[in-house]
């Protein structure tokens, strides 16, 4: 199955995050994402035309989240926004992060 196709599954803490090898290997399923500080982090820059363009996508990314119980940190500005997942319980990643990756690309075509 898809990782955009999976739903997050809430992560109650007292799991060990990913290994590196095991976010590599789901990355794989996240195109255009990249892997921060050794494997804890998950990063994509997003580019758009103009602020409202850069909004309108923050806000469906907003949407997205509220829907699936997993929330990012975001970052915007004029024809930009970053978008990062990490699990805070565990302090790093989770399969869920890798999900929402995967369906946070879909809202940017």
């Amino acid at each position: 199955m898809n990782l955009s196709e999976k739903t997050c599954i809430p992560c109650r803490g007292g799991i060990p995050p990913l290994a590196l090898d095991e976010a590599e290997t789901l990355l794989a399923q996240a195109p255009d994402w990249r892997l921060l500080e050794n494997g804890t982090r998950l990063e994509r820059q997003f580019r758009f035309k103009d602020f409202a363009a850069a909004l309108a996508f923050v806000n469906r990314v907003g949407e997205l989240a509220e829907r699936e119980g997993h929330h990012p940190d975001i970052a915007f500005g004029w024809g930009s926004a970053t978008v990062l997942f990490y699990t805070h319980k565990i302090n790093g990643l989770h399969e869920n992060d890798f999900i929402m990756a995967a369906k946070v690309n879909e809202l940017s075509v």
